[in-house]
């Protein structure tokens, strides 16, 4: 029997993972053994996709067609990503100094930090790479 479901199971959890990729849907599969274990797959998050799911059977008003409902998730969705954008440009335009000068002392500060810290992270790669270039030529010349 144990076998059985785990071969059931996999099978299932290849078809959900090809749904997903070769028709570009949202998919989450749930599944429980008769033992209570938890199986899952979701090529979003599960809880993104519930939440989701339980928005559209929760409004009865709703008496939009499947393709309306995308719509105003991918509209919603869009305009998380838009501000995700502006939050981004606003960091980078930091970073590259051009909001600097409406910034308190202790905001420049925490940026100075940001920066000492992103400075030490490349030369800290920059030298590796070296050092493997030089590894590399000196077992080269051997």
């Amino acid at each position: 029997r144990q076998v059985t479901f785990c071969n059931r199971r996999n099978g299932l959890l290849k078809k959900a993972y090809e749904l997903s990729v070769l028709c570009d849907a949202e998919v989450t599969l749930i599944v429980f053994s008769s033992r209570g274990r938890l199986y899952e797959y979701s090529n979003n998050s599960v809880k993104g996709t519930i939440e989701r799911y339980k928005k559209a059977i929760s409004d009865n008003t709703n008496t939009g067609t499947v393709a309306e409902i995308n719509g105003q998730y991918y509209q919603q969705e869009s305009a998380k990503l838009r501000q995700q954008i502006i939050s981004i440009q606003n960091s980078n335009r930091q970073l590259m100094g051009e909001t600097i000068g409406s910034m308190s002392p202790k905001e420049l500060r925490n940026l100075e930090g940001r920066l000492d810290r992103s400075i030490n992270r490349i030369r800290s790669k920059k030298n590796e790479l070296l050092f493997a270039e030089i590894d590399y030529m000196q077992k080269r010349e051997l």
